[in-house]
């Protein structure tokens, strides 16, 4: 594609903006009660895209009231789930009429490429409102009997009011990876997206109140995290956390909530590990690799951006891997043809340079990137990055970097690469590649993380339970296991006789 062609599809597929983002609380439109605003960056440019309505307790206040009144009074939790997961199939469908504008939108946003987000994390977040309706409906209890004398059954219940805190990189399919299942289990919510990508979440909430939601069952607030964040945390009516994001501000989430005995879902940090064996499948490792660390623009929680390689094909894999990289197409998000697009925010771009400055300091080498490339004057854009002769305990092998970094480290034989692996305080994710069976199941039980992917890049079955160990999370979300979190699980014991029952005080 020519850079006139590319320019005039870059410029057809851009979003008109009009007007400031405002929350949405009880099925209406509203600005901040303060009437402020905060602006939202297109990563590109660092430009203004619009304002965005800057939430505080007293707007916080309002949303959790609507839920609250939504879940006490309203029908959706009363309704049945089969009624619920029709709705949830409705606002699937509105989001697939209404793809090429999300996508565009979070583009703008967010930075990450077109192709990653319109072909991939727009149809997930449709999917996700099928699958969790669909899965509701088959929610089945559990049957105790006790030899003709009860009849004990359990019964999954909504929990009322949730908070559900979402981050910046992917956040539309986030946004829909809590909100689905919460909604689809009878609860009510009150989303506050990262304030450094808000825009697309004003889309979930226009689908919502197109697909006949009950006013108040799904609301939005806009806002800081200190201000917005914490209040909704340490409102007293909400009984369930859901948060994505940083280690540090998990912690901090819980102890705000830790005065009202809120339930919590922790998805925190990551430094997932790609661990390479000698006998792998050296090529399909390699495009895992890449596309797992530098896709969504290296902002990605389960990204493997610690590559682990067995010693004699080190050499092999590394210079491959560096011819691969410098030919990562870098350019603008709306471009189809972009591969790697800006990191989200100036400060962020600031973050992932300074581990530069670390690396090196530390004695490692930055075989490849390390700053901003050649031509991308404005914006985030940070050139895809390797680094080489790192070593366990260095801080960019230890430490979260979030953007589109590799750290490559050589192993000697299994039990190095597994005590490699593990050698972080994060266990999120982990891809082991090997052409034997039997280690594979060895590794991938010993690796320390919630998932583990054998010769395969990260491929989400919606199934399984998601989730880390470690400093990367609490609980797991997915298939039924997100109902475990969004459902209290009711006994009810039936009495099928006249039980012996002890008279105190008969005399």
């Amino acid at each position: 594609m020519s850079e006139v062609t590319r320019g005039a599809a870059t410029a057809q597929r851009r979003p008109p903006i009009s007007g400031p983002a405002l929350h949405f609380v009880g099925g209406a439109f509203v600005a901040a009660a303060s009437g402020s605003t905060f602006e939202t960056l297109d990563p590109a440019t660092n430009t203004p895209i619009t304002g965005v309505a800057d939430g505080a307790a007293a707007d916080v206040d309002l949303a959790v009231r609507a839920a609250r009144a939504a879940f006490a009074e309203g029908p959706w939790p009363r309704w049945p789930a089969a009624r619920r997961a029709e709705a949830l199939r409705r606002v699937a469908d509105l989001i697939d009429a209404r793809a090429d504008e999300i996508a565009a939108v979070e583009c703008l946003d967010t930075g990450i490429p077109w192709s990653q987000i319109r072909h991939a994390q727009v149809p997930r977040a449709a999917e996700n409102f099928r699958f969790f309706g669909d899965l509701a409906r088959g929610l089945t209890g559990e049957l105790f009997p006790t030899d003709g004398a009860f009849h004990t059954y359990t019964l999954h219940r909504p929990v009322g009011v949730a908070a559900l805190i979402t981050p910046w990189n992917t956040p539309f399919m986030l946004e829909t990876w809590k909100v689905a299942p919460c909604l689809a289990a009878g609860n009510t919510c009150v989303l506050k997206p990262a304030e450094w990508a808000p825009l697309s979440a004003g889309f979930l909430a226009e689908v919502m109140r197109d697909a006949g939601l009950p006013p108040g069952v799904f609301n939005l607030v806009h806002g800081i995290g200190e201000r917005a964040g914490a209040a909704l945390v340490a409102h007293p009516d909400v009984q369930l956390v859901s948060f994505t994001g940083e280690t540090a501000t998990g912690r901090e989430i819980m102890r705000n909530g830790a005065a009202t005995l809120k339930r919590f879902s922790m998805e925190l940090g990551g430094k997932s590990p790609v661990v390479v064996f000698a006998d792998a499948d050296l090529d399909r490792a390699l495009d895992a690799t890449l596309f797992g660390v530098y896709s969504l623009n290296g902002e990605r929680c389960t990204a493997g951006s610690r590559l682990l390689v067995e010693a004699p094909v080190y050499d092999r894999l590394v210079d491959a891997l560096l011819a691969r990289v410098a030919r990562i197409r870098i350019g603008a998000p709306l471009d189809p043809a972009t591969e790697l697009g800006p990191l989200i925010h100036p400060d962020h771009w600031r973050r992932v340079r300074g581990y530069m400055d670390v690396a090196r300091a530390e004695g490692v080498a930055v075989a490849a990137g390390g700053d901003r490339p050649p031509g991308f004057d404005r914006g985030n854009y940070f050139a895809p990055t390797v680094l080489l002769g790192v070593e366990a305990h260095h801080r960019v092998f230890q430490e979260e970097i979030f953007g589109p970094v590799l750290c490559v480290t050589p192993f000697a034989d299994e039990a190095d690469a597994v005590r490699l692996a593990n050698a972080v305080r994060y266990g999120l994710a982990a891809y082991v590649w090997t052409s034997d069976v039997t280690r594979a199941h060895r590794v991938a039980a010993g690796i320390e993380a919630g998932m583990v992917w054998v010769n395969s890049q990260n491929v989400r079955d919606l199934r399984i339970p998601f989730g880390g160990m470690k400093d990367s999370g609490i609980g797991r979300e997915g298939g039924v296991y997100s109902f475990e979190f969004y459902t209290e699980r009711q006994a009810v014991h039936v009495a099928l006789g006249r039980h012996p029952i002890p008279r105190l005080g008969a005399g």
